[in-house]
């Protein structure tokens, strides 16, 4: 490998009237020195139902939304979401770090991307921030999350239009944009990390607080997330506010290493599983062939699926979104059929589902 300090130099090797020297990087140590998380989950106090849901959202790379009060923790939980990823490979730094570049994001002194990005736009974005776009196309917010988790605080107050431009690259993990010069394409596949309050004012059913929202205001802030956006989020998990005992603990909480180590244990067997399925790395990419193939229920988790069902009144789409995530949490418990406990664990991860609105 050649190295040069300034372009005049790559030009006079070109023309054959200088020479570049060798350069050796040692990636062992750049990826070190450059991957060391600012955040961990050793930081959160309490929420341990949330902390194992983010855990099976890194274990099968689902969509996860967060509900729940003001100061519950929901935008501290997402952002040490990122720490608990699997480890980015060289080829996904190298990515990441052509469309940063790109982007002009890229910061002063910094060659390459070695952390997974964590993207966190304003709920006042512009489609054409969030997707990409200009007279000469660059990549948006999706493309800069790649690899990574993008993060929507506040769902409802986006922009319907912004929120619908979404749904193509969570489907396609890449994004087109078409200009009357030319036509661009740029990867933006990414863990969609949303949150919101369950109401406008934030407190319904909160066991300390009145809501002053009524059924009607619940119900017309809860449809301004479609349904077809619904439909692309695995996880719905109601987050409580944190109680004063946990708050007050001074015992160290589960650090991400730990978390991460579970994590990377049960990607294993999902990319044997999935090594000849191209565009499928993980339990949340499965189409419905792949959930017939590798959902696989024993009579004990069938029958409380039928039950599920038949008392909740679930959708067929909730039916497929429950068995993608029994099976990730079967991968996390080294399990190949799913039982009871992984179905019954995966039902009270679709909160919407439960109220009616998924």
């Amino acid at each position: 490998m050649l190295g040069a300090g300034t372009l005049a130099e790559i030009a006079d090797y070109l023309d054959a009237k200088g020479e570049l020297a060798e350069a050796q990087v040692d990636l062992t140590a750049l990826f070190a020195d450059r991957a060391r998380d600012d955040v961990d989950f050793a930081d959160v106090k309490g929420q341990a139902h949330a902390k194992r849901a983010l855990e099976v959202a890194a274990a099968g790379g689902h969509n996860i939304l967060m509900i729940g009060p003001p100061g519950s923790g929901k935008t501290m939980l997402a952002r040490r979401l990122p720490t608990i990823l699997p480890k980015i490979s060289l080829d996904e730094a190298l990515e990441t770090t052509k469309i940063h570049s790109v982007a002009g994001v890229l910061p002063l002194g910094e060659s390459l991307v070695a952390r997974r990005p964590f993207r966190a736009p304003h709920h006042t974005i512009s489609d054409a921030g969030l997707i990409g776009g200009g007279s000469y196309p660059r990549p948006g917010e999706v493309s800069l999350a790649h690899g990574g988790v993008l993060f929507l605080d506040e769902l409802p107050e986006f922009r319907k239009n912004v929120l619908e431009v979404l749904r193509q690259p969570m489907e396609d993990g890449v994004v087109t944009i078409a200009r009357a010069a030319m036509s661009l394409s740029y990867p933006a596949r990414f863990m969609l990390a949303a949150a919101m309050n369950p109401c406008p004012c934030g407190y319904f059913g909160d066991p300390h607080h009145n809501c002053v929202c009524g059924p009607l205001g619940v119900e017309r802030y809860l449809a301004r997330v479609s349904g077809p956006l619904l439909d692309r989020i695995d996880i719905h998990l109601e987050v409580p506010a944190v109680k004063y005992r946990a708050l007050a603990d001074q015992g160290a909480a589960e650090a991400s290493e730990a978390i991460r180590e579970r994590v990377d244990r049960a990607r294993a067997p999902q990319r044997d599983r999935f090594a000849k399925r191209p565009g499928v790395y993980a339990n949340a990419h499965m189409a419905a062939r792949d959930i017939r193939t590798f959902c696989r229920v024993s009579d004990g988790a069938d029958a409380l699926l039928r039950t599920a069902i038949t008392r909740l009144a679930l959708s067929a789409r909730a039916y497929h979104r429950i068995l993608k995530i029994a099976r990730t949490i079967a991968d996390l418990n080294g399990a190949a059929e799913l039982a009871p406990t992984h179905v019954s664990e995966a039902i009270q991860y679709r909160s919407l589902d439960r109220r009616g609105l998924g």
